[in-house]
């Protein structure tokens, strides 16, 4: 009987051994604690809408004082007014028009588009659910890499998206509790992060990192503007904040900053980019109303026209990847509008 206990504890013993070893290999090659764990939602489903009252379907567009006489009025998000303002004075040279584009937020174009008074809105983020309103119709012009940036004298220059997350969690505070691409560990000194958390209702954006403000760590410190960010991390020996590069470059004067590579892929590798190797990005969105009192022809044909613009920018220049390079990459589309990632 005692051999037979011995025997039966051995063999017991190697299954229990064999059971942890199969769960470690499992628990290694299982990517539950990838970035997609945490990402809050990236687009909204187009077919909902605001429900709103029958005297505001039934209101046309009325341009503000300042904007009378104008054939069209576009309020634009600063990121994407910057990227397709050359595009817009082009056509309005072309077709003679008088095109007033203002410069602001995504929220003052959806404040504007709400009050109907604007022809056009353009957004860095997808539509929040909030931002469908009845008649509007949003067109994706293309997306662009969304950049994490440290401070030059840095010598860290890749990092994971995991690790990425952890900072911002603060469960990484320190920079030399990151390697370098070569192997070399950062400096001993704490990371100060950097979160501007602009559109906190809009999916995509800085939501693809963490889901919503709450899931930051205590750590974390916000700013307010696109400048801000910028100088801070200029100037700041151990910080790391984010920004598209094309607003690094207009905003350059303030400082130089580093753009780091995320999962071994720079933010203006825009193959990288289409393949979600690089997997942090905004969505650059316009809009057009449809419907008798709001619907603007010659907006339509803006549209078109700066969806075959994007097309000619450098793509490797900003991170910047086209309508048309998305549909082959697989990326899921709703008329003209991006509504989801590739499956």
């Amino acid at each position: 009987m005692k051999k037979q206990g011995t025997r039966s504890s051995i063999i017991f013993s190697a299954l229990v051994c064999s059971f942890v070893s199969l769960f470690f290999i499992v628990e290694a090659a299982w990517p539950h604690d990838s970035v997609k764990d945490m990402r809050g939602q990236t687009f909204t489903d187009p077919a909902k809408t605001v429900p709103m009252p029958e005297g505001w379907i039934k209101q046309p567009i009325r341009y503000d004082k300042e904007n009378e006489g104008a054939d069209i009025v576009i309020m634009m998000d600063q990121d994407i007014y910057h990227t397709l303002l050359p595009a817009v004075q082009k056509y309005a040279k072309e077709k003679n028009l008088k095109i007033n584009m203002i410069e602001g937020t995504c929220g003052i174009a959806a404040g504007m588009l709400a009050k109907k008074t604007a022809d056009m809105g353009g957004f860095c983020c997808p539509a929040g659910t909030e931002d469908r309103l009845p008649g509007l119709r949003f067109h994706t012009i293309g997306i662009v890499a969304q950049a994490f940036f440290v401070n030059p004298d840095n010598p860290v220059d890749n990092i994971s998206g995991t690790q990425l997350r952890d900072i911002y969690l603060g469960k990484l505070k320190r920079w030399s509790e990151v390697k370098t691409q070569a192997g070399r560990k950062g400096p001993d000194r704490p990371i100060k992060t950097l979160a501007r958390l602009h559109c906190p209702l809009r999916p995509g954006h800085w939501r693809q990192l963490l889901d919503d403000k709450t899931k930051f760590g205590p750590g974390v410190s916000e700013v307010g503007s696109i400048p801000d960010m910028i100088s801070q991390v200029a100037s700041t020996k151990d910080a790391i904040g984010w920004e598209v590069l094309t607003m690094s470059e207009r905003n350059k004067k303030l400082g130089m900053v580093k753009p780091l590579k995320i999962n071994g892929y720079k933010p203006n590798d825009s193959d990288a980019l289409a393949l979600l190797k690089y997997p942090f990005y905004r969505t650059y969105q316009v809009t057009t109303w449809e419907g008798k009192g709001v619907e603007n022809r010659y907006a339509a044909k803006l549209v078109e026209y700066l969806i075959k613009e994007f097309e000619k920018l450098d793509p490797d220049k900003f991170g910047f990847v086209s309508q048309s390079w998305l549909r082959k990459a697989g990326w899921q589309f709703r008329g003209d509008e991006l509504i989801g990632e590739p499956k």
